[in-house]
């Protein structure tokens, strides 16, 4: 069976769709998962037609936004693999996943509200380069050996969800991570946490 490439996208046609998706990040953090195409469409500064070529469908455009942030994801964490120590590594993934959910508060609005649209390949690397993290950080006795993977992205949507909450401090988001990475600390494990 022969399988069908799809071209690659005109340098015109893939900056529309670069400026579609920075336009559909920017209303979709205003308006949820109530935003229009029309809506991102003027704001990109393009014709809604652009907007239905590119992406025919708003979940497609929901899919296509959050497929960016978890690839971001996925290359800081790789990234963090890089470094010599485990705990600073864990540490490193976790700071880039916060910045990464506080520059794109379309994702956190969108996480909210619907399971995430994310390709099983991309889901099972990000699995695998955190279980490499998570493995590092407790061989290396600094992350408590009772967090389990499910853990990691249960508390980056509490900190997504905090990025999006209206605080005094616009940055409040990074002393709550400081807070859970602090918690994380093998020092700081519980004796009686269940499993």
């Amino acid at each position: 069976m022969t399988e069908i490439l799809a071209k690659p996208l005109r340098a015109d046609a893939r900056r529309n769709r670069e400026r579609v998706l920075a336009a559909a990040r920017t209303v979709f953090a205003e308006h949820g998962r109530e935003a229009q195409m029309d809506d991102v469409a003027r704001r990109a500064g393009v014709g809604v037609g652009t907007v239905y070529r590119h992406f025919p469908t708003k979940e497609a455009l929901v899919t296509a936004l959050a497929l960016d942030l978890f690839e971001g994801l996925v290359k800081a964490a790789r990234e963090a693999l890089k470094m010599e120590d485990g705990w600073e590594a864990f540490v490193h993934a976790l700071w880039a996943g916060g910045e990464l959910l506080a520059s794109d508060r379309a994702f956190t609005e969108i996480a909210s509200q619907t399971e995430m649209p994310i390709s099983p390949e991309l889901a099972a690397e990000l699995t695998g380069v955190f279980e490499q993290l998570v493995a590092r950080a407790q061989a290396a006795g600094a992350l408590r050996t009772d967090l389990v993977l499910d853990d990691i992205p249960m508390l980056m949507c509490g900190i997504g969800a905090a990025t999006a909450k209206p605080h005094e401090c616009p940055e409040a988001w990074k002393r709550h991570l400081s807070i859970v990475i602090d918690g994380l600390r093998a020092t700081n494990a519980s004796e009686d946490l269940p499993r």
